[in-house]
């Protein structure tokens, strides 16, 4: 269990220091900042992927629980490892970034579609929340993490002849989310990523905008992980069944 913590941990770290850096530096530029979540991906896939799953994501992690591939505890372990990981990546990249007197173009944190609107120079910012900008955020968050677990749900089924190519599937899917997302709420589908920067945020900028609105992008990408689980073991029944008929 420690191995795998360790490897959920540093994969998480791998994700938020490199692809919110590359958001962080572009301002957000959409197919820099896709692409560099795809191919973290991708590495981490074939890197920590026998160890620990790969997960470093709460959100399939959850999947993972519902469909029993994991146990609850596991869950859990994974959960905490990941937000550790998370948050250890962030708060090197914007404090490397804050004593060089980087100046970052974005803070790689999520929004609420259309919601906030705020100077960066001088940390002023209107905070305007609307039930139509939350729940079309939520909604798009459901959307896009049911899509990305759905298919890591798929390539690591043991009855799928995908595990030499599960990961390079996996980092294009996320790709394609975060092309998606982006000009929207700059996507999460993670849970883990966004509550650490969020962290950061607040801690070297001594903003807690993003923190505020936390809840969006931990309600959201949960729920997607949840209704990915559920879908696939409802799609998939007849699957098992016909494989134990055979037998």
């Amino acid at each position: 269990m420690i191995k795998k913590l360790i490897a959920e941990c540093l994969g998480t770290f791998v994700l938020v220091f490199f692809a919110c850096g590359v958001a962080a530096l572009t301002g957000g530029n959409e197919v820099a900042t896709s692409l560099a979540f795809g191919l973290v991906i991708v590495a981490m896939a074939y890197s920590i992927g026998r160890i620990s799953g790969c997960h470093i994501n709460p959100a399939v992690s959850l999947a993972l629980a519902i469909d029993k591939r994991i146990t609850w505890k596991e869950f859990a372990f994974y959960s905490i490892a990941q937000i550790l990981g998370g948050f250890i990546g962030a708060i090197l990249f914007f404090g490397i970034a804050k004593m060089a007197n980087f100046s970052l173009l974005g803070d790689a944190c999520n929004n609420v579609i259309k919601a906030v609107s705020y100077d960066v120079s001088i940390n002023d910012y209107e905070f305007n929340l609307t039930f139509g900008n939350v729940l079309s955020s939520i909604i798009l968050e459901i959307i896009l993490t049911f899509i990305f677990v759905y298919v890591i749900l798929n390539v690591t089924d043991s009855k799928n002849n995908t595990s030499l190519i599960a990961g390079l599937i996996i980092g294009l899917t996320l790709t394609l989310v975060h092309l998606v997302g982006i000009p929207l709420t700059g996507t999460s589908v993670n849970p883990a990523r966004s509550l650490a920067t969020a962290l950061a945020q607040l801690i070297y900028s001594g903003r807690a905008i993003a923190l505020a609105q936390i809840w969006v992008f931990i309600i959201g990408p949960l729920a997607g992980g949840a209704l990915a689980a559920l879908i696939f073991k409802c799609l998939h029944k007849e699957d098992t069944k016909d494989i134990k008929e055979n037998e």
